[in-house]
């Protein structure tokens, strides 16, 4: 069972034009008078569910996605992943202040786990970190969607991946975002590439971020309503 957005039919080429044309104009208002445009509220999806959740669970039969949203007015949230996080120093880029899509993957009628990505600002640009979790909140599987390195290929090999395979929160509660410094288990998670601590560390920033968000969501959470639902 696939679960989607409803999105409403936009086929004519010039209304596709026209919003882009607005789109522009509207982010360089913002540049001009001097104001960055909140792109932290994007959320993080799969570029193509149906063959992502195939690839990043062969066992699935199907998925519902769901969504959380962060407000900025909504300050006991905030606070509360912000404080796991060790960090309140966001920036208006890949901040905390956006829709999270939460897939819930399925065998037949069963859950038997979730897929889970987030933004996050690396050295030379957006980085798109997701999670295959199991329904315990342990990493079975690491993706990294978009990533703008010369590295990027290192950082994707399945070699890297794999050594997240295991680890879960009271792992990462132990990495400080902050410092980069790292004990436990997370500690051994090696970088590929040394010459880009920035990004190895931003990685590690955003599965900590993950985790801390598909916990509060999810699994010390309320049951979910999926988007469907919600637009009902």
């Amino acid at each position: 069972m696939k679960t989607r957005d409803l999105q409403p039919a936009c086929t004519a080429g010039i209304i596709k034009t026209s919003v882009m044309i607005q789109s522009v104009i509207f982010v360089l208002f913002f540049i001009l008078s001097g104001h960055s445009p909140a792109f932290g509220a994007l959320g993080c999806d799969l570029n193509d569910p149906d063959r992502d959740v195939e690839r990043l669970f062969p066992e699935s039969t199907g998925y519902k996605a769901y969504y959380r949203t962060i407000r900025r007015g909504d300050k006991k949230l905030v606070d509360i992943v912000e404080t796991r996080l060790g960090d309140r120093n966001h920036g208006d880029f890949w901040a905390l202040y956006e829709s999270y899509t939460i897939y819930e993957i399925l065998s037949g009628k069963k859950k038997i786990g979730y897929i889970h990505g987030v933004n996050q600002k690396a050295q030379f640009g957006g980085l798109q970190v997701f999670v295959v979790l199991d329904l315990k909140g342990t990493i079975t599987g690491f993706y990294i969607q978009k990533m703008t390195s010369q590295y990027a290929a290192k950082f994707r090999d399945e070699k890297f991946g794999k050594q997240f395979v295991g680890l879960d929160i009271n792992d990462f509660d132990k990495y400080e975002v902050i410092y980069g410094n790292a004990s436990g288990k997370v500690a051994g998670i090696l970088n590929p590439v040394p010459e880009a601590k920035i990004d190895f560390t931003a990685i590690l920033r955003a599965t900590k971020k993950n985790l801390i968000l598909m916990d509060v969501f999810v699994y010390s959470a309320q049951p979910l309503q999926s988007k469907q639902e919600a637009a009902k």
